[in-house]
């Protein structure tokens, strides 16, 4: 792959046990995404992840690589690191996909840069790759409610009312990282900013 393609990686826990949780959304979007393409992930030939190929967008379509790593949220950064590597991608090819406390449920949110508002996952990519320049598409899960440790709240389920409106949020972002590699982040911004479910 040449470096005109993106690793699009959505964060979150492996099996069973994690897959519906909050901190697992990275995940389902780029679930939704490889349903998209018609594909299913398979393990990557250097381990600890798992990808999908193919092409986002009108024919002939911009080349995606997505990723899921194998190994728990706080460790994404070794195998980010290596799929990055093993497609010759620089670190400003990489979208990030995963949830984000500080902003409301349904609300989505596109950066490129800055810091890891103590979200383990990212703070480990940061560290693999030795910088923050890197596309992030946050999705809002909201704060716990009353005193709920956000540890907690995050590795919980979705709520009944949450649950019923997580396809159409799933929808968005996932449409917001198509946004993102095929017209770039201005206007991915312009479209998902000021958008809530």
């Amino acid at each position: 792959m040449t470096t005109s393609g993106w690793l699009v990686v959505g964060l979150g826990n492996p099996g069973p046990t994690y897959a519906a949780h909050r901190h697992n959304v990275g995940h389902m979007v780029v679930d939704l995404l490889a349903d998209r393409m018609g594909a299913r992930f398979r393990p990557h030939p250097r381990g600890r992840a798992e990808v999908v190929e193919g092409r986002l967008g009108p024919l002939p379509g911009t080349r995606v690589v997505l990723g899921k790593a194998r190994t728990y949220m706080n460790e994404s950064g070794g195998p980010v690191a290596s799929l990055l590597s093993f497609y010759k991608l620089s670190a400003d090819r990489l979208v990030v996909v995963h949830d984000e406390l500080d902003i409301a449920p349904g609300a989505l949110r596109l950066k490129f840069g800055g810091g890891d508002g103590g979200h383990r996952g990212i703070r480990s990519i940061r560290q693999s790759l030795g910088t923050a320049d890197f596309y992030r598409v946050r999705v809002g899960i909201g704060r716990p409610p009353g005193r709920q440790d956000p540890a907690d709240f995050v590795l919980s389920p979705f709520s009944s009312a949450e649950r019923k409106e997580l396809p159409f949020v799933l929808d968005r972002a996932a449409d917001a990282v198509e946004t993102l590699v095929l017209r770039g982040l201005e206007a991915a911004q312009n479209a998902y900013h000021a958008q809530r479910v």
